[in-house]
């Protein structure tokens, strides 16, 4: 039995019940383990790009996961930087899900690079002229912020917490976490506005091509504004996911309605912001290119003009709208609607700034390039996902990640 190492007053599912549920996970996390490991040892003919899509499946996973994953710099910025202490209660959690993301970046980066024994060459032999060196030093480095962020939560498992070296350590490291926050915001800022400044700076690629703003295109700012906004959605929505699996409520309405307030305002601020620049492009960007807006809608089925509307409508500015709105925002079916709406929407975002980016005839003689991802990258995109659940399920389990748990479930008295 491990009994003696659940959290203080807390209650678990059967030993047998919880590693029957990882071995379900952990087949799915092999089966991407095998993939992983046929394309390393085969190389990258094991997928599906092409002189098309150099970038594709992996790269769009890796900036979904890595925008996702801005709830954890943007709600730490909001709980030490500007002392929002109602999200006390959510932090721990927001900072094990931003883990679970940027670890599954560099995964992701990991598998993608084709040449694993050079990894190091990026940092060794930096190209300082490239912003995706930039990206891969910030990735790098937050990681390194979001693990130490963890630690503490780590340190205070029932039986760690016992050892006073431990117990010192943890209270300590609380005590300056607030520089963490400050320097993961910082690092945030800048790599998730590179990774839209790859984008924007495409003159080859007029889909994705910015004007820019001082030194930088405008999708430098509107991937960062858009993680802030839509990173939070991820984090209630995984809260809100774990709630109905455990039967257990682990975070109070009062921090819950705060976080989606906070985010359906990012929301519809960034929207306004992502109407302007779509308008501005479709104007004078594109036409100033030589492109018509029409030609970068395709008429089948994959970019039609349906994912510009799904994107900023239904996917921007209803969840947006439903978070900002008490009653809905109060509403557990309209909010946990426009969390999952706001998910996707983001999704989508760095979905077509990558495959649409790379599909869209930019030559009079091209045509739409499409693409169908080998089962190889499908399964390796599947594999971060299954690696998340497992270090949920356990850091749940083994854990005080919800300071609230045990007053929420207390019995009536």
């Amino acid at each position: 039995m491990d009994s003696g190492l659940l959290p203080k007053g807390t209650k678990r599912c059967g030993m047998g019940k919880f590693y029957f549920r990882l071995t379900v996970v952990g087949a799915v996390l092999l089966w991407g383990v095998y993939a992983w490991v046929l394309i390393y040892w085969k190389g990258l003919n094991q997928t599906n790009m092409n002189d098309y899509y150099g970038f594709a499946l992996w790269i769009w996973a890796d900036l979904a996961v890595i925008a996702v994953g801005g709830g954890a710099f943007f709600t730490g910025l909001l709980k030490y930087i500007f002392n929002v202490k109602e999200l006390k209660n959510i932090i721990n959690f927001a900072v094990i899900i931003g883990f679970v993301c940027y670890s599954s970046a560099l995964m992701i980066l990991a598998i993608d690079v084709g040449q694993p024994l050079r990894f190091w060459f990026i940092y060794w032999h930096a190209n300082i002229h490239s912003m995706l060196t930039e990206v891969a030093f910030c990735l790098t480095a937050y990681f390194m912020v979001l693990t130490i962020e963890f630690i503490p939560n780590i340190l205070e498992n029932r039986q760690a917490a016992k050892i006073s070296f431990f117990s010192h350590l943890s209270h300590n490291m609380h005590g300056v976490m607030a520089v963490f926050a400050a320097t993961g915001a910082f690092l945030s800022f800048f790599h998730q506005g590179s990774l839209g400044g790859v984008t924007g700076v495409m003159f080859g690629r007029p889909f994705a091509v910015r004007e820019g703003l001082l030194i930088w295109p405008w999708t430098f700012f509107l991937y960062t504004w858009s993680a802030a906004a839509f990173g939070p959605c991820f984090t209630l929505l995984v809260t809100n996911i774990t709630e109905a699996i455990t039967h257990k409520k682990l975070i109070s309405d009062q921090t819950v309605h705060l976080l989606a307030k906070i985010s359906g305002w990012m929301i519809v601020c960034y929207m306004v912001a992502k109407i302007i620049d779509t308008i501005y492009w479709a104007t004078v960007t594109a036409p100033g290119l030589g492109f018509e807006f029409s030609r970068f809608y395709s008429n089948n089925s994959f970019y039609g003009y349906w994912i510009l509307i799904a994107e900023i409508v239904f996917c921007g500015i209803i969840p947006g709208l439903l978070l900002i709105y008490k009653p809905t925002r109060e509403n557990p079916a309209t909010r946990m609607a426009a969390l999952i709406l706001g998910v996707i929407g983001i999704c989508l975002n760095r979905w077509v700034m990558v495959l649409q980016t790379m599909a869209a005839p930019v030559m009079s003689f091209d045509t739409w390039a499409l693409y169908v991802p080998s089962w190889q990258e499908v399964a390796t995109t599947i594999l971060p996902v299954a690696y998340g659940i497992i270090l949920i399920s356990v850091a749940y389990r083994y854990l005080p990640v919800f300071p609230q748990e045990i007053k929420l479930n207390a019995p009536a008295t």
